[in-house]
């Protein structure tokens, strides 16, 4: 009853619920919070070989937009294939947000969007955008771009199959779209080559955390 209690006065609940509780009694503890859409942001090339750094430009910008109706949860930074046209590292960086509302994603959107151009230090940053809770169905074209070079062509193709959305169309479009999937991984999508994999789903059974298949 605590934790309910302490937890209840924090920023964005809506409202709460505690049972009668002390001695013996079974006692229970409710929270509600708003609904929210995981809405993913990919970025790269906003660096040139001699300014910048695009998972720093990209959490700068994350920060200043971050606010209750748009949560800022998790920055990742993904290698890719060192290919020649490289600004720096070829790596490209996805942010995830929780927003409550499509009205407040458009705003986080537009805004993202308007801070790179004017702080980007390339005319070849490509952003994109997806409102997908595991974004599955962009991990084959990830993982190959962590290993070959793969064609803006192919990317562009990839994004209409899967409705993601362009805001910026520069050669960065392809790291930007290869990024989204990693959301939550900062560890593993930093190393060379590693292949995503699907997200295991667990439950909960008498305490105890159990693989769905279990």
């Amino acid at each position: 009853m605590g934790a309910t209690r302490c937890r209840a006065f924090a920023n964005g609940v809506i409202s709460y619920k505690i049972s009668e509780s002390g001695g013996e009694k079974y006692a229970r503890g409710t929270i509600v919070v708003p609904r929210r859409d995981r809405v993913l942001i990919g970025v790269d090339d906003t660096d040139s070989k001699d300014v910048g750094a695009t998972w720093t430009l990209t959490h700068n910008i994350a920060k200043e937009l971050d606010c209750q109706e748009a949560i800022y949860l998790s920055h990742s930074l993904v290698q890719l294939f060192p290919v020649p046209e490289r600004t720096q590292n070829c790596m490209s960086t996805v942010l995830e947000f929780g927003c409550v509302d499509q009205k407040t994603k458009l705003v986080l959107i537009e805004s993202f969007k308007k801070a790179l151009q004017k702080y980007s230090a390339s005319s070849q940053t490509g952003m994109v955008v997806l409102s997908d809770f595991y974004a599955r169905e962009l991990y084959g074209f990830s993982n190959r771009c962590r290993i070959e070079r793969v064609s803006k062509a192919d990317a562009l193709h990839c994004v209409e199959e899967n409705g993601v959305e362009i805001l910026l169309e520069g050669n960065g479009v392809i790291g930007a779209l290869a990024s989204l999937p990693w959301f939550g991984k900062p560890e593993e999508s930093i190393i060379p080559g590693t292949e995503i994999k699907p997200m295991r789903m667990q439950k909960i059974k008498n305490g105890i955390q159990l693989d769905k298949n279990q």
